[in-house]
């Protein structure tokens, strides 16, 4: 990869959209479920994803389940999504994400939860 093109990844990788979000992963057997927010969705996609190629979760309250169920009855759903600022420093959207978290932490119920 010659040196130009380098630096045009390297810009469109800065200049990319930055979406995070709330999800939760939800074992479809028993409707339990783990809440969380993000600062990288796709990242989050990606690293859910994972977990079914391999077959294993690396999430502690959910391995028991995960082992007697198995990988097929969880599935990950996105509850919302906060785009960053252009301005916006990374814990400044991280403070946002965590207002949005105790939100949803306050609308969903508890006693459902890992």
């Amino acid at each position: 990869m010659n040196k130009d093109r380098r630096k045009e990844l390297r810009e469109q990788y800065k200049t990319r959209k930055v979406v995070g979000g709330i999800y939760r992963i939800v074992n479809g057997e028993n409707g339990r479920f783990y809440l969380q927010s993000t600062d990288d969705m796709q990242a989050t996609r990606n690293w859910f994803g994972t977990f079914h190629v391999f077959e294993s979760c690396s999430l502690p309250p959910l391995q028991g389940d995960w082992k007697q169920y198995g990988a097929q009855v969880f599935s990950l759903e996105e509850l919302d999504h906060l785009e960053k600022g252009s301005e916006q420093t990374r814990e400044e959207f991280q403070m946002d994400l965590k207002t949005l978290l105790e939100m949803w932490d306050e609308k969903l119920p508890k006693e459902n939860r890992y």
